[in-house]
């Protein structure tokens, strides 16, 4: 008998983990996941975006507007790329790749840099055109960091829990 030929590619393997992990955001507005793996395809470490560990999320805003930059969200939520980096206890994260659901912010492309990860692949980029990710794609590529954006093969996957 010869071997299943409709198994997922690792990119859909590794994206829908992002995608799942996306799902654990309580973030009412955007829920982002990210994925970290190996060169080896081996997950390394997975994150999303929300609030920093002890910071209740029945405690802590999280509107996108108002008047008291207090009062949002933005001083607050961790992006899911610095949580996925802040949560590999491994060692260096030197070579791998990150999956991510949201092209990823200046911010977090410091991060991205700075742990040696060379290759990001994303899914959305609906915030292209904003200062926040021009600053971030021309930083990655000036550091070296490939960039790509996720080809999706339009395979709907229903997982039962």
């Amino acid at each position: 008998m010869p071997k299943r030929s409709d198994y997922i590619s690792w990119d859909e393997y590794f994206m829908g983990i992002a995608k799942m992990s996306s799902m654990r955001s309580k973030d009412p507005n955007t829920q982002v996941g990210c994925c970290i793996v190996s060169q080896e395809n081996r997950i390394l470490s997975v994150g999303y975006n929300g609030f920093p560990m002890g910071c209740s999320d029945d405690e802590f805003p999280w509107d996108r507007e108002g008047e008291d930059p207090l009062q949002t969200k933005y001083l607050y939520t961790t992006h899911s790329e610095l949580n996925a980096i802040l949560n590999y206890t491994g060692g260096s994260l030197a070579g791998s790749k990150l999956y991510v659901s949201l092209f990823p912010c200046n911010e977090c492309a410091k991060a991205i840099i700075q742990s040696g990860i060379k290759e990001v692949i994303y899914d959305c980029d609906k915030y292209a055109d904003t200062p926040s990710v021009i600053g971030s794609k021309r930083m990655m590529r000036a550091a070296g960091v490939k960039i790509r954006a996720y080809e999706r093969s339009g395979r709907e996957i229903k997982i039962q829990v």
